[in-house]
């Protein structure tokens, strides 16, 4: 599969979570707006910056009914050392074998050798609404904030 745009209907995939349950798409998709964020690696400066900034913005998002999944090619036990870490209430999903980064098209930055930072906003019925491409984590909260609202 290409790269998925604004538009696009979200392809249905799963993945173990860090807990090591399996987590599948389906369970949340049509139910709840959606911010689905692939990040490079876990427990680094900008990555923990972007776990912390869903995790303190995530009671509003929840109040909104968004949930917030958070995906890297880190391992399940990487994960649940960072969610317990930093108490990430959201779920992360191992994607260790980059299968989920390929599905959705998600590049390599820095000569391919930093897995790229791209958020998505995806809205209850499916159809992604925002795609925000950006190494810089920072730059994608206010953005997303303002996407979800938008959607509600």
């Amino acid at each position: 599969m290409g790269e998925i745009k604004v538009g696009d209907k979200l392809p249905l995939f799963g993945a173990k979570d860090q807990n090591g349950n399996d987590f599948y798409i389906a369970s949340v998709l049509g139910k709840k707006v959606l911010v689905i964020y692939f990040y490079p690696k876990d427990d680094t400066p900008g990555c923990t910056k972007q776990a912390c900034f869903f995790r303190d913005q995530y009671e509003e998002f929840t109040d909104l009914g968004v949930a917030v999944i958070g995906i890297s090619g880190d391992s399940v036990k990487s994960h649940k050392k960072f969610a317990e870490e930093y108490k990430l209430p959201f779920t992360l999903l191992a994607d260790e074998d980059k299968s989920l980064r390929k599905l959705f098209g998600v590049s390599t930055n820095l000569l391919g050798l930093l897995p790229g930072r791209v958020t998505y906003v995806v809205d209850k019925e499916g159809i992604v609404r925002m795609v925000f491409d950006s190494m810089n984590a920072e730059n994608h909260f206010s953005k997303t904030i303002e996407q979800v609202k938008k959607l509600l």
